[in-house]
């Protein structure tokens, strides 16, 4: 039997004929943010992203997001002042967030408001599925992506200098182009966004974010009732091929009393919790946000990583695009390595040993009542770094976990 190579009919305009700056892929809020900042440099952009959808996100985004990349305070739908952590033996910590806040965003009308602001700066914007990176010999590439637009879904081409991918953990732009790209580490996440009760309790507080470290919900990751004004996202990770993720969350749902409330949707992904040895190809292509793994360990915050990863690769194209030299591209990582590198090395290693099982978890709670740990925690959340100006705080930590860890203090 003879094969006939695959013949594909593509849209015939003039397409081809416009040589972008930069095609962005993925408008969330990396690729939205490079596609911001690249506009406002004057470059050419395409924004390209598929069908609407929302990943499952508790939401969370701390006040130096919006300092950093001005945002409206008005687009955070709550402000959370406690965290509660809940034990294997049920047992609950509150954590006051202290002077700050914790704000909540809903990510339809957040990464809405992120891509309007990047067409308001000059990038253009269309619907559409990537499918293939080619390199031409005159160093411009060719993008084929599906027409989101069409029923039929026409493969449509384009030409740019540079391509940002910015679509996700399980990246096709990651895959085709970036070396060591199957080497992420991911958390697969389910959620159900609820109607908010309009009564609080222990099951549920407004201001209040709840995290549950309890096997049944997650064997190596958390479960979570995260507010969001008139809405709630109840959800768990968990790193385990086959954990039942829709089971927790009914079963979440069910002992918080939230199972009577109205179910509005539900979403599931993989989440990366690992950056990749590499954001570029040396050349042309690089990525940003969770296609770069820059989802925080043990925490599985993203929001503020992925904007700052997108801002970081925009700025490593510019200089790429001024220059002509493509390793400048390198740089992106580089920075936000030496800038979040060692929280990201400390989350990891907290969360391979205290959440390995319910007895390390159920001692990781107790230090969670230290007020030194609280504290540097918040102060760690609230400015994006490790708060090395309180040596002897850390030290006193230092010598509390040990006593945990020996057995000398009590769980």
């Amino acid at each position: 039997m003879i094969m006939r190579p695959l013949h594909v009919n593509y849209v015939s305009d003039d397409e081809t004929a416009t040589i972008y700056d930069a095609v962005v892929i993925g408008a969330g809020p990396a690729g939205a943010t490079a596609a911001h900042e690249l506009a406002l440099r004057g470059r050419r952009v395409l924004l390209l992203d598929r069908a609407w959808r929302v990943k499952p996100c508790g939401g969370a985004v701390p006040p130096q997001l919006l300092v950093d990349f001005d945002v409206p305070e008005s687009l955070l739908v709550a402000h959370i002042d406690t965290a509660r952590i809940i034990s294997p033996k049920s047992r609950t910590v509150d954590i006051p967030v202290g002077n700050g806040f914790v704000g909540m965003v809903d990510r339809d009308v957040f990464d809405e408001w992120l891509r309007v602001r990047a067409v308001s700066a000059g990038a253009e914007r269309r619907t559409g599925t990537f499918t293939k990176y080619e390199r031409g010999d005159d160093n411009i590439s060719t993008i084929t992506y599906t027409d989101g637009r069409s029923r039929q879904g026409e493969a449509r081409q384009i030409r740019t200098r540079m391509l940002i991918g910015a679509d996700g953990a399980l990246s096709p732009v990651a895959r085709q182009c970036i070396p060591r790209a199957d080497e992420g580490k991911h958390v697969f996440a389910y959620h159900e966004i609820i109607k908010s009760p309009e009564l609080e309790g222990d099951g549920f507080g407004a201001h209040r974010c709840d995290v549950y470290y309890q096997s049944p919900l997650s064997p190596d990751f958390y479960a979570w009732v995260f507010p969001h004004g008139a809405t709630t996202s109840i959800g768990t990770g968990s790193l385990q091929r086959g954990f039942g993720l829709r089971d927790a969350v009914a079963q979440l749902r069910a002992t918080t009393g939230l199972d009577r409330a109205e179910t509005i949707r539900r979403e599931g992904a993989p989440i990366p919790l690992k950056p990749l040895p590499q954001w570029d190809n040396g050349r042309d292509v690089i990525v940003a946000g969770d296609a770069a793994g820059v989802v925080a360990p043990a925490s599985g915050e993203g929001i503020f990583y992925a904007m700052t990863g997108g801002r970081l690769a925009a700025e490593a194209v510019e200089e790429a695009l001024a220059t002509g030299n493509a390793k400048a591209l390198a740089s992106a990582r580089k920075r936000f390595m030496r800038a979040h590198g060692s929280v990201f090395a400390v989350l990891d290693i907290m969360q391979s040993f205290w959440y390995r099982n319910d007895d390390r978890r159920e001692r990781f709670v107790a230090i969670c009542r230290d007020r030194d740990v609280q504290e540097l925690t918040f102060d760690g959340y609230m400015h994006k770094q490790l708060v090395r100006a309180r040596l002897f705080a850390h030290v006193r930590i230092f010598f509390k976990n040990l006593a945990h860890l020996t057995g000398f203090a009590s769980a």
